[in-house]
C-alpha cells in the first residue's frame, strides 16, 4: 500500500558509560538494517563526545532510509524515536484515505499509551509523596521528642533534607498542632492533660 519513500533521519543517544552508548548506537543501527520494512541506503555514525558539564556521553547516527510507504515511515518514527525526519523523495506525496487513517490511528494509539503511562507515573508519584511526607513528619517528631528544641538547620543536618524544604514540613506540623516554634527553635507541642 502506498508509494516508496526515502527519508533522512537522525537518531541520538546520551548516557553513560561511554562504551555502553557506543555499543547501544551500533546495535540500534544494526536492528534498523535487519528490519525488512526498511532499506538503509546510507549511514554515518558520529564520534562519541563527552558532554562538557556532565558525566554523560553523546553520539548520533544519520541514516538515509527507504520505506515501503508513508505508513511504514510513521511506524519507524514510533519504533525508533528519531530526533529528525526529512523526506527526500518523492517531492510530493499523495495519501489515500485508508493510509491517512492508519497513520492517524497509530498516532492516537501511541498518544493514548503515553497518556496512560503518564497517569500511572503521576499516581505512583502522588502515592510516594504522600508516604514520604508522612515518614518525614514522623521522623521529625521522633527527633524532637525529649529535646528542648532544635533549629531547622540542625533538623536539616539530621534528616539530610534541604532546610527550606524541611521548613515546609515543619510548618505543616505547626498547622496540625504537633510542633511549636519559639525563638527559632522547633519543639514538640506539650500535650494538654485530659480531664475525665
Amino acid at each position: 500500500m502506498g508509494q516508496k519513500i526515502v527519508f533522512r533521519t537522525i537518531l541520538e543517544l546520551i548516557g553513560r558509560p561511554k562504551e555502553h552508548i557506543e555499543k547501544t548506537m551500533k546495535d540500534y543501527v544494526a536492528k534498523i538494517k535487519s528490519d525488512k520494512e526498511f532499506k538503509v541506503l546510507h549511514e554515518e555514525l558520529a564520534d562519541i563526545k563527552k558532554q562538557e558539564k556532565e558525566e554523560l556521553w553523546a553520539t548520533f547516527a544519520e541514516l538515509e532510509i527507504e520505506a515501503k510507504s508513508v505508513t511504514k515511515m510513521t511506524q519507524f518514527c514510533f519504533d525508533y524515536m528519531p530526533s529528525i525526519i526529512e523526506i527526500l523523495d518523492p517531492a510530493e506525496l499523495t495519501f489515500s484515505g485508508e493510509e491517512l487513517s492508519i497513520v492517524i490511528n497509530d498516532l492516537q494509539s501511541k498518544l493514548h499509551a503515553v497518556d496512560m503511562v503518564a497517569k500511572q507515573i503521576k499516581a505512583e508519584n502522588d502515592f510516594l509523596k504522600k508516604n514520604t511526607s508522612g515518614l518525614l513528619k514522623n521522623y521529625l517528631t521522633v527527633l524532637l521528642r525529649g529535646r528542648e528544641g532544635l533549629t531547622s538547620q540542625q533538623l536539616s543536618e539530621l534528616t539530610g533534607v534541604q532546610k527550606d524544604k524541611l521548613e515546609d514540613y515543619l510548618d505543616q506540623l505547626i498547622d496540625e498542632g504537633k510542633v511549636d516554634l519559639k525563638a527559632g527553635l522547633y519543639s514538640l507541642k506539650k500535650e494538654e492533660p485530659h480531664n475525665n
